[in-house]
């Protein structure tokens, strides 16, 4: 285990934690590197138990028999880099809130096709480039029984750095590409489509046809507009989420939740 103290930001190896700050990550859905950034012990964890390969780990000293004792132990060769706090957040260009990053290797993103092959629920996430409502929607599609997530070219990448830690790792766990064409598409892989939409013909989502699809691709809209009208149109369905109190909608994490729990497919 090469441990490496570093004492200043041109350090030699540590380019990638310096480059690849959070802003960048958000704009980018790959990079010169094909890289990104997990932080905290329990969500790189999760990443080397789903094949991710590290390349380099940065944190406080202290965390070298502590926190991070266990991620270094299971990596050997990996390059550990090792430095004040105030160093640190000067490097990557944020506080690291929990005092561990591992740079690691993206993996080739399956296709839309092979996703969809034995799945029965997949949601489509388009234009959604909120970071916490893309973790978010990520874990609770994992806990809740979807088999695959699709994401137009618009939406923010999945492995930016708060996207994986809200998600608590589920990125890691959950199988994902970029969608790249329609998704009235996706009746060719014998899916029927749900738009998550408030409309005048809008059905609600507790409507028993629903969980009767065998196949079915739940597309949830961005935050402020939601989801295209020609999404609407040519959607199967059109599904609401029936409102009290006043309330007119949910967040768009809160409304994946709840779309993901209540149409799972019926045995």
């Amino acid at each position: 285990m090469p441990v490496i103290e570093i004492t200043s930001l041109t350090h030699p190896g540590v380019e990638v934690f310096h480059a690849l700050t959070e802003a960048q990550l958000r704009q980018q859905k790959d990079n010169e590197w094909g890289l990104f950034i997990a932080e905290s012990p329990k969500v790189i964890q999760v990443a080397l138990n789903a094949g991710y390969h590290p390349i380099a780990l940065l944190c406080e000293e202290r965390h070298i028999k502590g926190d991070a004792a266990h991620i270094i132990a299971q990596c050997p060769e990996m390059p550990v880099y090792v430095g004040e706090r105030p160093l640190l957040s000067q490097l990557t260009g944020y506080t690291l809130t929990r005092g561990v990053l591992c740079a690691m290797r993206r993996k080739a993103l399956p296709s839309v096709a092979e996703i969809c092959q034995e799945a029965r629920r997949v949601v489509v996430i388009d234009n959604v480039v909120d970071t916490t409502n893309i973790g978010a929607i990520f874990r609770s599609a994992a806990a809740l029984g979807i088999d695959g997530v699709l994401l137009t070219a618009n939406s923010c990448d999945p492995l930016n750095r708060r996207a994986i830690r809200v998600s608590m790792g589920s990125v890691f766990l959950m199988p994902w590409t970029w969608l790249n064409e329609p998704v009235e598409n996706l009746r060719d892989y014998g899916f029927r489509t749900a738009a998550m939409a408030l409309t005048d013909k809008s059905i609600s989502i507790d409507d028993p046809r629903l969980t009767k699809e065998r196949r079915l691709a739940i597309v949830m809209g961005t935050e402020g507009d939601g989801l295209p009208e020609e999404t609407i149109t040519k959607a199967d369905y059109v599904v609401r989420i029936p409102m009290s109190h006043q309330v007119d909608s949910l967040n768009v994490a809160a409304a994946a939740a709840v779309a993901f729990w209540e149409l799972k497919a019926k045995d």
